[in-house]
């Protein structure tokens, strides 16, 4: 019987229809303000599967996103969620251009808390969004469109952004993740401001991985806007493999019910069973912070964003948001200017507090209201839902939100937080919660590293390594030009040594990734016998190595025919003896032929 061939992928242009049948089936149109028309789209996916077809590689190649409207889309109209502050821009955000250069497509612009003022996602004249699972209860804002079109199949991902946590409550409710950058890694050229030193584009996507591919290409600097910030030399890749985590107190948990709290201590639970360190901190500090965006002179950004707009009274402003943006217009500089010291205190303070942990983990959101308690109580219910949010932009700081289970019947979610830059360790250790790998490290970030003996992962100087926050990129194997040669070092090691055509064989090692400050500070401790190069892979390709003095290499035993350190550690630990291999060389044969290149 002939074998079956594999079901060939859909095409993006059916993936497209697909995604308008389930708008169709869904029947929620508040989710957007803008809705591109089918054809417009599909021309565009038939464009795409040509591209393809033709053998053109796209890192995001047919997947279908939603877009806030509070950012630019060419040949979409941007209101922000006010009818008559819309205008029309020339070019798209440098986010939306980066993720439809790279093979995604926009769908339309999603309805939003008007001015991205709120966390409810009810503060909209297109109608206030409602949840995905249960329509009597609110989505979250006030990205509140975005995460709707993804909670419910309709895009892969989308857009939203966040001041006060508007990227990471809506997750919580809908089940998602949310990844908030550290400010300024994701351009915010093209965005309508909220409150401008605290705004963030973020990404809502069913996984984490498909989260991350979306901000990989959206982060980079970009000249339009100047508090766009590029990494740090000295990057962690990498959370370590027993992370030490802070949790907050039982008493910082007392906005959440029975069941929510119930709900974190299982997700601490996992934490702990995948190897994390979990330790109580007193996280009352960073709360105490997150007061100064409302309640302080800090809200003075807001008019600056949209209060001389909000002067001329549009009839369609929603009134709980004009409220809070006028009310602002009265801040005295000297206040504003008293309250951004007390926010450097408050970092300088959070840095303190956080020194030794990994990353801090709470509950994303307090608990999922009904529509008619928002409406009861408009300014209460949203005040509540940024208790663990609000916070995290104002000390300058990075937190993924990721789905924990449900308490009380609805979507519950936590989120790990980090330290500016340290994005990725609090990627690794959401990636604990979500049962999914964390993806690479952002292009550009680091330098790959090859390893063949004792800085192998569980070899005594791995260690090195994963404390300077070195990711391990996988395993590979050197083209066959090259021998191996224990040397003898304490603790034992291999040279790796570059020979003449025919003279070696191909050996398996490992690939790491550091930071270039994390590269530096490894090569100043390296001892000799051992020196930077370059080292053929099996591929073709070149990846950084080391070099072994050649007469280090002369002195050691060869042990090429047992293709790797870890071979020949396991056939020495049968007999407990020196291993030997019928193909062994004599000691100082093959680094006679012009060695080259050694790594460990």
């Amino acid at each position: 019987m002939k074998p079956s061939s594999p079901a060939p992928h859909p095409t993006v242009e059916a993936r497209v229809e697909a995604a308008y049948r389930r708008i169709e089936e869904a029947a929620r149109p508040e989710v957007w303000i803008t809705l591109r028309p089918q054809e417009g789209v599909r021309a565009e996916a038939r464009t795409l599967d040509a591209r393809l077809a033709a053998g053109e590689q796209l890192p995001l190649a047919g997947l279908l996103m939603a877009v806030k409207d509070n950012i630019d889309v060419v040949g979409l109209p941007t209101t922000a969620a006010c009818p008559s502050y819309a205008y029309r821009p020339s070019a798209s955000a440098t986010a939306v251009q980066r993720l439809t250069d790279a093979g995604a497509l926009v769908l339309g612009k999603t309805n939003m808390d008007q001015f991205a003022t709120g966390l409810v996602g009810t503060r909209s004249p297109y109608g206030a969004v409602r949840g995905a699972a249960d329509p009597e209860l609110i989505s979250g804002g006030s990205s509140s469109g975005s995460a709707v079109a993804v909670a419910l199949g309709i895009a892969d991902f989308a857009l939203g952004t966040d001041t006060a946590g508007s990227g990471r409550v809506p997750a919580a409710l809908g089940g998602l993740v949310g990844i908030k950058p550290t400010l300024g890694l994701v351009p915010a050229t093209g965005v309508v401001p909220a409150a401008r030193p605290y705004d963030c584009v973020t990404v809502f996507a069913a996984t984490l991985t498909t989260a991350q591919r979306a901000l990989t290409v959206m982060t980079g600097p970009d000249e339009g806007d100047p508090r766009s910030r590029d990494w740090p030399a000295g990057v962690r890749l990498a959370a370590p493999a027993r992370p030490r985590l802070a949790v907050p107190r039982a008493a910082d948990l007392a906005p959440l019910s029975p069941g929510a709290r119930a709900a974190f201590a299982t997700a601490l639970d996992r934490l702990a069973a995948a190897g994390a360190r979990t330790e109580v901190l007193d996280v009352s500090p960073l709360l105490e912070a997150a007061r100064l965006l409302y309640e302080g002179a800090l809200v003075a950004e807001r008019y600056a964003a949209v209060g001389e707009f909000l002067e001329g009274r549009p009839a369609d402003a929603d009134p709980t948001v004009a409220k809070i943006v006028l009310a602002a217009a009265s801040i005295p500089a000297a206040a504003l200017a008293a309250d951004q010291e007390r926010l450097d205190i408050f970092r300088a303070r959070a840095g303190r507090l956080l020194d030794g942990f990994d990353a801090l983990v709470l509950p994303t959101t307090t608990g999922h209201p009904s529509l008619a308690e928002v409406a009861a109580d408009p300014v209460g219910v949203n005040s509540r839902l940024g208790t663990y949010t609000n916070f995290v932009n104002l000390l300058d700081m990075a937190a993924v939100a990721v789905p924990a289970g449900e308490a009380d019947g609805t979507p519950f979610g936590v989120s790990v937080i980090s330290r500016a830059f340290e994005d990725q360790a609090a990627l690794d250790i959401a990636a604990l919660l979500t049962g999914e790998r964390s993806a690479p490290p952002y292009p550009g970030t680091g330098t790959d590293l090859a390893v063949f003996g004792a800085h192998l992962r569980g070899q005594p100087l791995n260690p090195q390594l994963t404390a300077l926050g070195a990711r391990f990129a996988g395993e590979l194997r050197t083209a066959p030009d090259y021998r191996l040669f224990a040397l003898g070092t304490v603790p034992p090691k291999p040279g790796l040594v570059r020979v003449a055509p025919g003279k070696g064989a191909a050996l398996t090692g490992e690939r790491w990734t550091l930071s270039p400050a994390a590269l530096g500070r490894f090569l100043a401790e390296l001892p000799p016998p051992m020196a930077l190069g370059r080292i053929r892979l099996d591929d073709g390709s070149w990846v950084l190595g080391f070099q072994c003095d050649p007469h280090s290499a002369a002195a050691g035993h060869d042990i090429t025919a047992y293709g790797g350190w870890l071979a020949y550690l396991a056939a020495g630990a049968a007999d407990g003896k020196r291993p030997t291999g019928p193909e062994d060389a004599p000691a100082g044969e093959a680094p006679g032929s012009a060695p080259e290149t050694a790594a460990r």
